[in-house]
């Protein structure tokens, strides 16, 4: 009798952040233990017929897919249709967090504090007086991308205008952010109805960076990364709350990573919430569950343990 867990690993996608998702594939399928699972690949951009017509032979999903259509509910809603459970947030969770917008709401009701902010549509480029109320220097971002895409920093009127143009090529709403001075930290969570804060790990990008962009996140050495983050002990506690509570107010499950800058005068600004974080073994998440105790593995099991609790 065969009793191991079948799962299919869906990576690949039609993001701009493929590339990364299908890297971060080899390493997962490579760390399931084969005496535990046995695993199906599935590229979203080409098998969900294959994966709907097999779905009664998985019993778990790993959803490895970062950005739209992957990270923003459209494939979680694709599952639930298919009764097949998947490891992190549901379909509400997942829009939730992916739109920076929104989710930054949710962060103000649930009392945290995030920077000042300005949503934009393309109209607002030829609109002096919505520019004008632009945050400088300020980051701009599209409200629904992932991994820095169309990320930029803006100091100046012209620097705005020529950010938001980049920006707007990757959907029709971008935010300008106020820019935060401080250390960068991020806070994983772990649970689904009982939440553990993983240790936090500040990212120090190199000086030829100005913030943690696509490079700076993929290319090895490029940045520096610290865990645990060495704060003390009372800074430490209130980011892992912080990054608890964030979880919560976005209506997240199983896991999530989220982004933090700790000002210069101590205050903790929320950036935004990953809901498919990074699962290279090096990434940021691994990193934290590393020094919690749990190697990449583990944390592959505890994962896929958390996904099934659902069925």
């Amino acid at each position: 009798m065969n009793d191991k867990i079948r799962v299919a690993l869906l990576a690949g996608g039609r993001s701009g952040e493929r590339e990364v998702s299908l890297k971060g594939a080899v390493g997962v399928e490579r760390a399931l233990d084969p005496k535990k699972y046995t695993v199906r690949r599935y590229d979203p951009a080409t098998d969900l017929g294959r994966l709907a017509a097999e779905a009664a032979e998985i019993d778990v999903a790993f959803i490895l897919l970062h950005g739209p259509y992957g990270e923003d509910g459209t494939v979680q809603g694709f599952l639930d249709l298919l009764n097949i459970p998947y490891q992190g947030s549901g379909v509400l969770g997942s829009a939730l967090a992916m739109h920076k917008h929104l989710a930054k709401i949710h962060y103000r009701h649930a009392g945290l504090t995030v920077p000042d902010w300005l949503l934009l549509s393309p109209g607002d480029l030829e609109r002096d007086e919505v520019l004008a109320r632009a945050p400088l220097p300020g980051v701009i971002k599209p409200v629904g991308q992932g991994s820095s895409l169309g990320m930029s920093i803006a100091r100046s009127r012209e620097e705005l205008v020529r950010g938001l143009a980049d920006a707007f090529r990757y959907g029709d709403e971008v935010m300008v952010e106020q820019f935060v001075k401080g250390r960068e930290i991020t806070g994983g969570v772990l649970g689904n109805a009982d939440l553990v804060a993983l240790p936090l790990v500040e990212i120090i990008p190199g000086a030829e960076y100005a913030f943690f962009d696509y490079t700076a996140k993929y290319q090895p050495g490029a940045s520096k990364e610290i865990c645990p983050a060495e704060f003390d002990a009372a800074t430490t506690a209130r980011a892992q709350e912080i990054a608890v509570a964030a979880h919560r107010a976005l209506h997240l499950r199983g896991y999530s990573r989220t982004d933090m800058m700790v000002a210069e005068d101590g205050a903790i600004y929320v950036i935004e919430t990953n809901t498919i974080p990074g699962m290279a073994p090096t990434s940021l998440l691994p990193q934290a569950a590393m020094a919690h105790g749990l190697d990449f593995g583990a944390l592959l099991d505890r994962l896929l343990a958390l996904a099934l609790e659902k069925r």
